[in-house]
């Protein structure tokens, strides 16, 4: 992916909100924007959900994605503001996202397979509990995980779902996933895992004819799953900017130290 290419000409998407649709007027009153085939890069104005949106349809493009935050929290999004926006863009801070792939197998036979910038996660789909076998690289590593669910995190995911499940945090550059469950019974204080980011991670799950289990990878959803395999796709990138004062990197850190 080309990084390094001054940026003039720019597209820009907009959530269908009331807060996206002001800010795209507010650009378009400013700046002239050109088709995304023509573009240097995207600019995106939503929240995290969007821009997840927005890097998932354009992940097979040449074109960096520059992120404002018109809804909430933003963690993936710099703060919106309508001043010096080219200048703001060939400054920007340049984070290359991989994903993770997720393969999965259906009761029935079917298979998906889809992306995950954040998580792959498994959750119960009945008043039972998961019963999932954990493989790591081939290798047994839990015979029976009986859990709500669990899930594989990347760094860029890490202060999403899994931080709210009791995930580790990781530092972008760290070359490591997060396995984290959900509610986890069986084994006791078993609190999840880091694996490298080589990792090859299965899930069988147990009696999935009567204790049903559905898979999301992002937004994408699976239903009465029997097999999950994940693992990072290096094949795949995304480049995403970030004003220098608010890196992604720099809120990774910031997470950790809240009060």
């Amino acid at each position: 992916m080309n990084t390094t290419r001054k940026i003039n000409k720019i597209a820009c998407l907009a959530s269908d909100t009331d807060k996206g649709q002001e800010g795209l007027e507010l650009l378009s009153d400013r700046y002239t924007f050109v088709d995304i085939e023509e573009a240097d890069a995207l600019v995106a104005l939503g929240g995290d959900g969007f821009i997840l949106q927005t890097i998932h349809n354009n992940t097979d493009r040449d074109l960096p994605i520059y992120g404002m935050n018109r809804g909430t929290i933003g963690f993936l999004l710099n703060q919106f503001n309508p001043d010096n926006l080219l200048e703001r863009l060939n400054k920007a801070r340049k984070q290359t996202l991989n994903p993770l792939v997720m393969e999965a197998t259906t009761v029935w036979g079917e298979r998906h397979t889809a992306l995950a910038f954040n998580e792959v996660a498994l959750l119960r789909y009945s008043q039972q509990s998961a019963n999932l076998r954990v493989l790591i690289n081939g290798r047994e590593r839990l015979d029976n995980l009986v859990c709500d669910g669990v899930m594989v995190a990347t760094p860029a995911g890490s202060t999403a779902y899994n931080l709210s499940a009791r995930g580790p945090i990781i530092p972008l550059g760290a070359n490591v996933l997060a396995l984290t469950p959900v509610c986890p019974f069986r084994p006791r204080r078993w609190n999840g895992a880091l694996l490298p980011h080589s990792a090859v991670v299965e899930f069988e799950v147990l009696g999935a004819d009567y204790r049903p289990v559905g898979a999301t990878a992002d937004s994408y959803e699976v239903r009465d799953i029997k097999h999950i395999l994940v693992k990072e796709d290096k094949s795949k990138s995304v480049c995403v900017l970030f004003d220098p004062d608010h890196s992604l990197e720099e809120r990774i850190f910031n997470e950790q130290f809240v009060h």
